[in-house]
């Protein structure tokens, strides 16, 4: 497997964050060769996300949203071999010849039948996709898990072994700050501020800051994780937990690793669905995650100590806020 390249739809940070087990799972089996990823949004990787040191290269067609306009599958293969296309002088013919070059294994992290058919067009040896009942994959076999690392076991006929993110990756100048901010060792955070404004994942402020109370009363402090442009909510925790902190806010350093040095400060995490919950995750700390129209399976964080509470579960609704605090406080 001389290139290997990964594709994602998805355009928030948790969603890059997610495919950081699989690329690295991946990068150590097979360790000679080059991976690349294709992304339908802005690459993460090399943006928001490159204090993380995820060792990925941005496959760049020049196509804005890959495989979300029908136009894209005219001009996807034309775009690959412009870009990778290789010339060569053979010396017998006095000619330059082109060779062109492939990807070996395509790996599609969606579902969408228009991207993957679109994504197919790219020129490659094997083809992973869970599309249409796992059509388009190269090689057919009983795929039935959702965990691509599972069924790439079976569609490469090998075992590859997990590998999850160490913070040992994570530059020292972020675990350094991480301490400075929090400097002892008894902090609960929380982080309730949702991304995608589409979907209605917010778990009331009220609870959490009447969560936050119980939690001050057993002896341990309050972490907020929220932006500093959300004045009027640090406003309002602040009026009823005047001891609680606000880390970032008090640090000239601001990216998702923080975040996650930050975390690994933490005794526990609650949480909604959000990019922040995937970038606790990376610490691997005790995390309880609340989920209301959104899949829990799908989206949670797969780490050792994690808690789900689940409205569609528990309650029979899409409504996170049928989720009470004392089935918060109970876990805890």
């Amino acid at each position: 497997m001389k290139k290997i390249l990964l594709y994602n739809s998805g355009g928030g940070l948790g969603d890059s964050i997610q495919l950081f087990t699989l690329i690295l799972s991946l990068q150590n089996h097979f360790k000679s060769s080059e991976f690349f990823y294709l992304g339908a949004h802005e690459n993460h990787f090399q943006g928001k996300l490159k204090e993380f040191n995820i060792n990925i290269k941005t496959l760049d067609l020049g196509l804005k949203y890959f495989g979300f306009r029908w136009w894209h599958f005219l001009v996807a293969k034309k775009r690959f071999i412009d870009l990778f296309t290789k010339k060569k002088f053979v010396p017998k013919k006095k000619s330059i010849d082109q060779e062109l070059d492939k990807i070996d294994l395509i790996i599609d992290l969606q579902s969408k039948l228009r991207n993957t058919m679109i994504l197919n067009k790219i020129p490659h040896d094997h083809f992973y996709s869970s599309t249409f009942s796992f059509k388009f994959c190269t090689k057919k076999a009983e795929y039935s898990s959702r965990d691509h690392l599972i069924n790439l076991d079976k569609f490469l006929n090998t075992n590859i072994k997990v590998s999850m993110f160490n913070l040992r990756k994570l530059p020292d100048e972020y675990k350094t700050e991480a301490k400075r901010l929090l400097p002892d060792n008894n902090y609960i955070g929380f982080s309730l501020t949702q991304g995608n404004v589409y979907r209605e994942k917010s778990w009331s402020i009220d609870n959490f800051i009447d969560l936050a109370i119980k939690i001050k009363e057993k002896n341990k402090v309050p972490v907020f994780f929220i932006k500093k442009e959300e004045t009027e909510l640090v406003s309002q925790i602040k009026s009823k937990l005047p001891n609680a902190l606000f880390p970032e806010h008090h640090s000239n350093i601001s990216c998702p690793a923080l975040v996650t040095a930050l975390a690994s400060r933490l005794n526990l995490a609650i949480t909604i669905d959000n990019g922040v919950m995937h970038m606790m995750g990376l610490a691997n700390i005790p995390l309880i995650a609340l989920f209301g129209p959104t899949d829990s399976e799908k989206f949670s964080p797969k780490i050792n100590s994690i808690k789900i509470l689940d409205s569609k579960i528990m309650y029979k609704s899409k409504n996170i806020n049928t989720i009470t605090v004392h089935d918060v406080f109970k876990l805890i």
